[in-house]
């Protein structure tokens, strides 16, 4: 198989369930909107970043344990490919257990944090409740998606994830519009959801087809500190999205009240969608990429760089097509068509913020390249940049100058900010590796 039909195989499976994933809130949003209330749709939106935080403690081990993998299996290192995996397997459940105790124990207090205000803080805790007992299955469900695109079936990882999403598209109606169970109903159809594809998963890696098994290790600890270092800057892109909306979510309240947040959470929705295509572009290439690092193959592993960093592009400019063209459709999907003024706001709040969607792909793939060839220091400034960093700075620029007005505006402000810094990062790096 040539080398570009070889990425394609790679790619969309792993952009189709970042689809997915990222379809499971977008759905118990919709279905909430329309069988609860848009005021119920912000508590929703309020509570999205736990479910991102917990996606993004599974990918700051299954990147890292994943690059390691292919590394191993580049170099013919079956045993040691087997012995990280089942480690960092054990090591998930183990980090699942404490937070789910720990969010148990402190459930008013982190709804507070997310920013739960006197009027939906029950709202808040409902839904965070319903997900919590299933927190296991939504970490050991990703990190199994990324294991098996490196075990070489991107496939089977996008018929599991469609599958599942399915699932919650059904339970979510059955709960929610059929029982009427409100907000938690929408949270349990995606926990139920998550678990049923974590025994998807597990029929793939007992079966004889398995290529990566289960094997007796011994704990090791450099090797985890190893994973931990390479799969940050992608734990730190994907809760970028989480961290995004934690922060809009403070500020909008400040700025705009809870009519701003009903907006902000559909702008979120699609927001997250792009982001974590993105993402999955770079996760796709990840394995790849790294098998022939390991093997030292310099020309086809830039090239690879080069595929990623045009679909990317690509894939940027589509997303700000659509919002353009489609910002009215997409907003009445969620708001009531008597909600006239509250309607024309968001589409026109939508069309500003999706500005940004023409820059991060590359800092994304640029991420995620680092990551992939162990240039752990770049990747993580450059995640740490667009997830943190620069979209604070951003916000708090854009609402000094314009105030609430600007809130839209900061998204793309900080994604060129980062931009910089990826474009001083990548002349390094083609100075220092490239031309040797």
């Amino acid at each position: 198989m040539s080398l570009k039909k070889t990425f394609w195989r790679f790619i969309w499976p792993s952009v189709f369930a970042q689809w997915i994933f990222a379809l499971y809130t977008m759905v118990d949003g919709l279905f909430v909107a329309r069988g609860v209330s848009e005021a119920a749709l912000a508590a929703v939106n309020i509570a999205s970043p736990f479910v991102n935080f917990l996606f993004s403690v599974s990918i700051l081990f299954a990147v890292g344990t994943s690059t390691i993998v292919a590394i191993c299996l580049g170099k013919s290192e079956q045993r040691k490919a087997e012995e990280a995996y089942t480690q960092s397997l054990l090591l998930l459940l183990g980090v699942s257990a404490v937070i789910m105790l720990t969010v148990l124990l402190n459930l008013n207090e982190v709804s507070l944090f997310l920013g739960a205000t006197a009027e939906n803080l029950d709202d808040v805790k409902h839904y965070i409740l319903s997900i919590l007992p299933f927190s296991w299955c939504f970490i050991i469900a990703y990190s199994f998606e990324i294991l098996v695109k490196t075990d070489g079936y991107p496939k089977f990882a996008t018929i599991a994830v469609t599958v599942g999403a399915v699932l919650n598209c059904i339970l979510d109606f059955l709960f929610v519009m059929v029982f009427h169970w409100g907000i938690g109903g929408a949270g349990l159809a995606t926990g139920i959801s998550q678990c049923a594809l974590v025994f998807i998963y597990l029929s793939h890696f007992l079966s004889s087809r398995a290529t990566i098994r289960f094997r007796k290790f011994r704990w090791d600890i450099p090797q985890i500190v190893r994973s931990v270092k390479i799969g940050l800057s992608s734990c730190l892109t994907e809760f970028s999205a989480g961290i995004t909306v934690f922060l809009f979510n403070h500020t909008i309240l400040k700025y705009l009240g809870n009519e701003g947040i009903i907006s902000y959470t559909i702008i979120a929705y699609i927001n997250t969608i792009v982001v974590m295509s993105l993402a999955g572009i770079a996760q796709g290439a990840q394995p790849l990429i790294s098998f022939y690092y390991g093997k030292g193959e310099k020309k086809v592993y830039i090239t690879l760089l080069k595929y990623g960093m045009l679909f990317s592009v690509g894939l940027g400019i589509l997303a700000f097509t659509a919002v353009m063209a489609g910002a009215d459709w997409l907003v009445g999907m969620f708001i009531s068509p008597e909600l006239v003024v509250l309607r024309a706001r968001s589409a026109s709040a939508f069309r500003i913020f999706s500005c940004s969607f023409l820059i991060m792909g590359i800092n994304i793939q640029m991420g995620g390249y680092f990551t992939a060839v162990e240039r752990a220091r770049p990747a993580l400034i450059i995640s740490l940049g667009r997830g943190f960093v620069t979209i604070a700075i951003a916000l708090n620029v854009c609402t000094w100058l314009y105030g609430g007005a600007g809130i839209w505006w900061s998204s793309a402000v900080s994604e060129f900010l980062c931009l910089i810094l990826t474009a001083l990062f990548a002349y390094q790096y083609k100075k220092q590796v490239l031309r040797n």
